[in-house]
């Protein structure tokens, strides 16, 4: 059914600016993650009501799944089947013969994923409480994948496998664009143009369409927003804004309508397309709180401005052209025009703390989908979102969009700052949990943030993206583990020397060893990005990367992983200049619409989709300690080489040596524990010092002379209740007592037994 919308003009007429603070509305269409909102919109909120914007903000996701995911939703989902003419599996015609035993588990279920209800556990695990369908097909191996896991986790498991049920059964009836990550996905990947998306756009809503609409209407009503702005980050939330968007154009047609994300910003960056901008009237690019304030500051009106022309003009002939920045919209010529005045950005220290009022933080759901550690993070428990640095501090990577502002401005803010808008979250929402959702966090940041949140005693846990360079040392990995870090994800990408030089990664084979290790010996969960199919890449050297992978898991210093195959982007280096890396663009050709993601033949290179069920098979099993001592060629359907690569390539890197302390003296000293007790003794032994330290584990003790007794305990005082002041080794050498040097005290097994309870050099 077609809809008419109105237009948008670039000579904006004192109507538009008539308003005077206008209220905002902020929606993060579906769908993204059901266990934590989506980071864009309490970015925005937060930043625009430090300007005293008034803000409301909603996760329409979240809301859909859960009004659709009720005794109610699910009525009318079975109601819709049931008088439809689907076409129905013999798997979707069970489900409907246990309708009744759905619609009254649905509700208990989904409370129990959002740990209102964590007794249900015992009978979901132990009796036949749950309908199943064909996603509890293999539920008996996961169980014994799941064996160390506590009842609550395997019930979570199993609970998520009942809605994954449930999304299947809509998949393949009233919702095909149904998922529970994405909605629609299909029609925002690679479309070149907008024909397929527009057409969709023009139908009569489906059910859950519907539903969505539904609660677009009680929200536009109760908050009765001038200007609503829609984060679009992946392409799985394209149709579902769009879907809205119309909406406000229909109902609301006074109304703004703003949308950013991610996905404009590499999609959509070149856009031509008129009839996007019959539902969305700007489109803003990279970082939004500037366009956004360029834009409220139009929209709230010049009052006086308009005073002054009104009296030379007729209202609706006066135009103003707007300082717009980095904004896309429709002129009156019916043609899309880019207006980028050259206003600065915002500083990475005055965006803000995030704001996550208005979210209803305790109904999103923990859900355990797959068994690899890292992904758990990602869907299980709500994760505060918060950014350390604005960009990439490294920005080399040929395959990464370093072109793009998201990545090649760097900028970072003072740690104390971050410690405060952390603690004003945790005061917020009740949550101590974080992500760090840098694209690599920087290792000096990181260092100087552990330290203020030490200080500070802030129990935080945290999470986050880094690459694997040597400044992560062993002290300082410890340091951030110290400080809340249970986990890190980095890019090893092909795990290939040649080709890690070649896409300028900055990190080499024995360095990604090293520092994973440190990582996992002090208690952080490593997870790497694995990469293949990169340009150039031989099966030999697929085969190799896989054999160091293997190694890595073999000798535990990574837990969790992932293959994905190398895309080349428009952004990329390897997109900028094909040649320089030997392959050949073959398409698409730009359209109108969006354009990123490039079609490559790789002439040099092998045939590399071949290769991707056998690597994720290996590293499924790898995951679990299973069949690391496989021959390679197993898990291919196809014969290839044997590994040219030793089989102690890691274990080696392992055994190279460090430099001694002694050689580390312009390093900072960082006491972990807490002040000692100091006990000089007297009798026969008068002469000795008795150091008593109790920390949280255990307590140990150190017997050293007494000058060195006082000297230590007068050094660590310092270092447990002084994090400004920084001692260096070189500092703490001036003070060393006279008697020994102080590079044998360096060597010494009482300075050895500190360095293992906690005295650290950054």
């Amino acid at each position: 059914m077609a809809v008419a919308f109105r237009t948008t003009r670039l000579n904006l007429t004192s109507d538009f600016f008539a308003l005077t603070s206008p209220t905002v509305l902020l929606i993060t269409p579906p769908l993204t993650q059901l266990n934590t909102p989506y980071p864009a919109t309490a970015y925005i909120k937060g930043f625009l009501g430090g300007r005293g914007y008034a803000v409301t903000q909603a996760d329409l996701g979240l809301e859909l799944v859960l009004k659709l995911f009720s005794k109610a939703g699910l009525t009318r989902v079975f109601a819709e089947i049931e008088t439809g003419s689907f076409k129905l599996s013999d798997n979707v015609r069970r489900m409907l013969r246990l309708k009744n035993s759905y619609l009254s588990t649905v509700e208990p279920v989904v409370r129990f994923l959002q740990n209102k209800d964590s007794t249900l556990a015992p009978r979901i695990c132990h009796s036949r409480y749950l309908p199943e369908a064909s996603r509890f097909d293999n539920v008996a191996d996961l169980e014994t994948a799941f064996g160390t896991m506590g009842l609550t986790d395997q019930a979570r498991h199993l609970a998520t496998l009942y809605l994954e049920d449930l999304g299947d059964l809509l998949k393949e009836t009233v919702g095909p664009q149904f998922g529970f990550s994405r909605y629609a996905e299909k029609l925002g990947m690679s479309a070149t143009t907008f024909d397929e998306l527009h057409a969709a756009l023009q139908t009569q809503p489906n059910l859950l369409d519907e539903l969505l609409l539904e609660l677009l209407d009680d929200l536009v009503a109760r908050v009765q927003p001038d200007v609503v702005g829609f984060t679009v980050p992946f392409p799985g939330n394209l149709y579902g804004a769009l879907r809205l968007a119309g909406r406000i154009k229909q109902t609301s047609p006074a109304t703004y309508t703003i949308m950013g994300g991610g996905y404009p910003n590499t999609e959509l960056r070149n856009i031509k397309e008129p009839r996007f901008f019959d539902y969305i009237d700007f489109l803003t690019l990279d970082d939004g709180e500037g366009p956004w304030l360029r834009l409220l500051e139009a929209i709230s009106g010049q009052e006086e401005r308009h005073a002054e022309q009104s009296a030379v003009a007729p209202k609706h002939d006066v135009l103003f052209t707007a300082q717009f920045q980095r904004t896309f919209l429709r002129n009156a010529a019916g043609e899309v025009e880019y207006i980028n005045h050259p206003q600065p950005d915002i500083p990475h220290p005055e965006v803000g703390t995030p704001d996550y009022s208005d979210l209803p933080l305790s109904e999103y759901l923990s859900v355990i989908e797959v068994l690899n550690p890292m992904h758990r993070l990602w869907s299980d428990g709500r994760w505060n979102k918060l950014t350390v640095a604005h960009g990439c501090y490294w920005k080399r990577c040929s395959f990464c969009d370093v072109t793009l502002d998201y990545i090649g401005r760097y900028e970072t803010a003072p740690s104390a700052l971050l410690a405060d808008r952390i603690e004003q979250i945790v005061a917020q929402t009740g949550q101590t949990g974080f992500h760090f959702v840098d694209e690599a966090a920087p290792p000096l940041a990181l260092r100087d943030l552990a330290i203020e949140l030490l200080k500070r005693r802030t129990g935080i846990t945290w999470w986050g993206n880094i690459r694997f360079e040597k400044t992560f040392s062993p002290d300082l990995c410890r340091l951030l583990a110290a400080s809340g870090c249970i986990a890190v994800s980095g890019g090893l990408e092909v795990a290939s020397d040649r080709l890690l030089a070649l896409m300028e990664k900055g990190v080499t084979i024995a360095q990604v060893a090293r520092v994973t290790d440190g990582f996992t010996q002090a208690g952080v969960m490593v997870h790497a990005y694995l990469m293949y199919g990169f340009p150039t890449q031989t099966t030999q050297e697929t085969v190799d990367s896989l054999e160091i992978v293997r190694q890595l898991f073999e000798t535990g210093i990574i837990q969790s992983g992932y293959w994905h195959r190398f895309s080349m982007t428009a952004h990329s280096p390897v997109g900028k200049n094909p040649a320089k890396y030997q392959v050949a663009a073959v398409g698409p050709e730009p359209g109108p619409f969006a354009w990123n993601d490039l079609w490559h033949d790789d002439p040099t290179g092998t045939d590399h989709g071949q290769f991707g069920p056998g690597l994720a098979k290996a590293l499924y099993n790898y995951l679990h300690g299973v069949a690391l001592h496989e021959p390679l060629g197993s898990w291919f359907d196809f014969r290839v080489p044997k590994t040219t690569v030793s089989r102690n390539v890691v274990a080696q890197a392992l055994q190279e040596p460090t430099k001694p302390d002694f050689a580390k003296q312009n390093l900072r000293l960082f006491w972990l524990g807490n002040a000692p007790e100091l006990r000089l003794e007297t009798g026969k032994k008068s002469g000795r010092a008795l150091l008593t330290f109790y920390e949280q584990a255990e307590d140990f003790e150190l017997k050293v002379p007494a000058a060195l007794g006082s000297w230590l305990n007068d050094l660590l005082i310092r270092l447990s209740t002084d994090y400004d002041t920084k001692i260096l080794l070189k500092d703490a050498a001036r003070d060393f007592p006279a008697g020994q040097p102080f590079e044998r005290f360096l060597e010494s097994e009482a300075w050895l037994t500190l360095r293992e309870k906690g005295l650290l050099l950054l």
